[in-house]
């Protein structure tokens, strides 16, 4: 279910809803340039002024929400408009573009698998301005390891470019994170699609329900991503250059591709599904089956039992010493003849 957190109603635009089980924030910061690259965790907020350097490209990661006082204290240093600072923190938001003048706002949904395999989502808040990145994120941890590779390593052209490609690289990761989740979902639609038909269970009714309701969400995440890219895209801003723009095409390409699987799969797990039903349908119909065709054996049956049961005083078959034995005979031929005849049918396992 969606539950976003946010102020009481009638309060006034900015005002941040933190929850109480907020993680600690952890700040980390990167600062680089062609030749040389620095980085460390921040304990001293006035470490950060350092982003003010035009000569320097700096990355400021904000990991958890939990102290109000330093997201409050982080808005007015880098004078973070009171909306945009709600965004970032009052998750979750849909994944959106939002231009405020000299800085640019992206909201993406990062995905990932826990260790027990299940979906991990969380927010993830990119403020791009000429000369810094602030990435702000709800818990401790991140799929962003390979962006602070490329930078240590100084490959390639990321330490080349401005700070609109590396918010460009944050996003291209983050969206490229949906590939491995894919990939575990559509492993698993192969693992259980033979188990659909052979072993039908409400256990695996309700994985592929939940598989289902995965799939939806990620497909909205997605799509909403993707409309997110195109706006950057179209943006007059002068943050975004028309060398970037080539770059931010190939994101939404990925975003669109990528949502076109997570509906692939949809459309799967609905086909198993259905699947599902028609297979508990077909056993409950072997069973009615078989119980019919017991029952009919049974009625002729009982017929001359009920017969031959009455106590009437004159039965001319009661006083014959052969009675007995050819009533069994005529029930055991009954019994015989219809078997095969539900044989021949093939109600029976099948027929010539």
């Amino acid at each position: 279910m969606f539950r976003k957190r946010r102020p009481q109603i009638g309060a006034r635009p900015g005002t941040l809803a933190i929850p109480k089980r907020a993680p600690e924030p952890r700040i980390h910061m990167i600062t680089y340039d062609p030749d040389k690259l620095q980085e460390g965790p921040v304990t001293e907020t006035d470490d950060l002024r350092q982003a003010f350097d035009e000569s320097d490209v700096t990355w400021i990661d904000v990991q958890g929400f939990g102290d109000r006082s330093l997201m409050h204290e982080l808005g007015d240093m880098f004078e973070l408009h009171p909306l945009l600072l709600e965004d970032l923190v009052n998750v979750p938001q849909r994944p959106k573009a939002e231009d405020y003048g000299d800085q640019l706002l992206l909201v993406v949904r990062m995905v990932r698998l826990d260790d027990e395999g299940e979906l991990d989502a969380e927010q993830v808040s990119i403020v791009l301005a000429p000369h810094y990145v602030l990435t702000f994120q709800e818990k401790h941890g991140d799929i962003l390891d390979p962006v602070r590779r490329r930078l240590r390593g100084g490959k390639g052209i990321i330490r080349q470019q401005p700070a609109s490609y590396l918010a460009y690289a944050i996003a291209d990761t983050i969206i490229d994170g949906y590939y491995p989740v894919l990939d575990a979902i559509g492993e698993e639609i192969d693992a259980l699609d033979e188990v659909v038909i052979s072993q039908p269970s409400p256990e695996l009714l309700r994985r592929l329900n939940d598989m289902k309701n995965r799939l939806v969400m990620l497909r909205r995440w997605l799509w909403a991503q993707r409309e997110a890219v195109n706006t950057l895209m179209r943006d007059d801003s002068e943050l975004i250059t028309d060398e970037l723009r080539v770059f931010l095409r190939d994101t939404y390409s990925h975003c669109v591709q990528t949502a076109e699987v997570a509906e692939m799969y949809r459309e799967m797990i609905t086909g198993l599904m259905n699947t599902y039903m028609s297979a508990v349908a077909n056993r409950t119909n072997e069973v009615m089956k078989v119980l019919t065709i017991m029952a009919s054996i049974f009625i002729p049956l009982t017929f001359l039992a009920g017969i031959y049961g009455m106590n009437f005083e004159h039965m001319p078959e009661l006083h014959m010493k052969w009675a007995y034995p050819a009533v069994w005979f005529t029930m055991i031929a009954t019994a015989g003849g219809m078997l095969v005849f539900f044989w021949r049918k093939g109600w029976l396992g099948g027929g010539p």
